[in-house]
């Protein structure tokens, strides 16, 4: 095995897990800087939009620039970028200030988000057999490390600014570390790339369409877990800052496991069987969590929701690149681009609906998404979705 490419790897799975902690670390404190802020949780929903909008930003100028210069430049640059602006929201004093702390955090995790995943391909591409999906699983393992550090940091007392002021140091560290193990851009792939895309632009068959709305709605969902779980614990059940933080930490650990189990369930069973069981656990998990008026049986809830939720998406977007195989990158990027759209813009529809209902009964809205995707789930049945490339799977 080439030690260029073992490295490379290596580093992708630091850029992967520092992503995860920082926007982890910024889910966790968001109770915090809400109140800070003074903030209401529609106000709060609102502002989240420009976190969507900044990574939207950062993805559209990020990806033609990492094409042209290298993911080896830009990731590093990217990742100091998203560290630094995490303790802009812990600084923020009202909504103005928050938002504009938020702008600027989204476009710097929109920029590591393009950028380290088109690192991670190159690195796949060395590797000659999948090993995209350990990439993300170690994005939810800094996830739950960022669970567990920001209960911690919260249980002693300390102010968002202070956290995350120490995380934000912690991560420009980690991406200057990192970066000399990253691998050099192939100007010749680039070019190949380049071609393929060019050559597979017509009409998007219908069924790619039905997948990136699936992508959407399941995706959104774990949105709401990500931007909502710890509010829902504080403000419903009135659990402390600390324990509020673990119904976020339970989510994100049933994701992380999922994740690395999820392609052996899927090679014995078939993706359809993971779509459809998933999604409906998913549903129970979130209807449970809602509904329930205890503490541990609300953290069973967001555990069995992420558990249902962490096989899903990966089978969609198996499902896009194997409809295809001429134009397997172009179904992929349009399934995984909305779903992305999804996930960062969808959890502000539950701000406004909280002037409606209470916290927990907006969250019927993704539980409703969840049993549509169990429903459709046959539109992975398919000849052409062979599995294989799952079932080669090495975390």
């Amino acid at each position: 095995m080439d030690t260029s490419l073992r490295a490379g790897r290596l580093a992708t799975f630091a850029y992967f897990a520092l992503n995860g902690f920082l926007m982890g670390m910024w889910i966790i404190h968001v109770p915090a800087i809400e109140h800070r802020a003074g903030t209401s949780h529609a106000v709060l929903g609102w502002l989240l939009l420009l976190l969507g909008a900044g990574a939207f930003a950062g993805m559209r100028i990020v990806g033609p620039l990492t094409d042209r210069t290298g993911a080896r430049t830009v990731v590093p640059v990217s990742a100091a970028l998203c560290s630094a602006a995490l303790v802009l929201p812990g600084l923020a004093t009202n909504a103005w200030t928050l938002g504009a702390a938020l702008l600027v955090l989204g476009f710097g995790n929109g920029c590591l988000d393009v950028s380290m995943n088109a690192h991670a391909v190159q690195v796949e591409r060395g590797y000659e057999r999948p090993v995209m999906s350990a990439f993300h699983a170690t994005f939810s393992i800094g996830g739950v490390l960022a669970a567990l550090v920001g209960a911690r940091t919260l249980s002693w007392g300390s102010s968002p600014a202070v956290s995350l002021g120490a995380v934000a140091l912690f991560g420009v560290v980690v991406a200057v570390l990192a970066a000399p193990a990253l691998l050099r851009l192939e100007p010749a792939r680039t070019a190949e790339v380049s071609g393929t895309v060019a050559k597979t632009r017509r009409r998007t068959p219908r069924r790619i369409w039905v997948l990136a709305a699936l992508a959407l709605m399941l995706m959104l969902c774990e949105g709401v877990a990500n931007d909502w779980s710890a509010l829902h614990l504080r403000d419903v059940l009135d659990a402390s800052a600390a324990t509020a933080a673990l119904a976020y930490g339970a989510f994100a650990t049933a994701m992380t496991i999922g994740r690395l189990l999820a392609d052996r369930v899927a090679a014995r069973f078939g993706p359809v069987a993971i779509v459809r069981y998933g999604a409906s656990l998913a549903a129970l998990g979130l209807t449970l969590a809602a509904l329930s008026p205890w503490i541990p049986l609300a953290l069973v809830g967001w555990t069995l929701f992420g558990t249902g939720l962490s096989g899903c998406i990966p089978q969609l977007f198996s499902a896009a690149g194997h409809a295809d195989p001429d134009a397997a990158g172009a179904n992929v990027s349009r399934v995984a681009g909305l779903g992305y759209l999804g996930m960062l813009a969808g959890p502000a529809i539950i701000g406004p609906l909280t002037h409606f209902v209470p916290l927990n009964l907006t969250f019927l809205l993704p539980v409703a998404f969840c049993v549509i995707a169990a429903c459709a789930a046959g539109i992975l049945r398919s000849r052409d979705n062979a599995p294989a490339p799952i079932e080669a799977e090495v975390v």
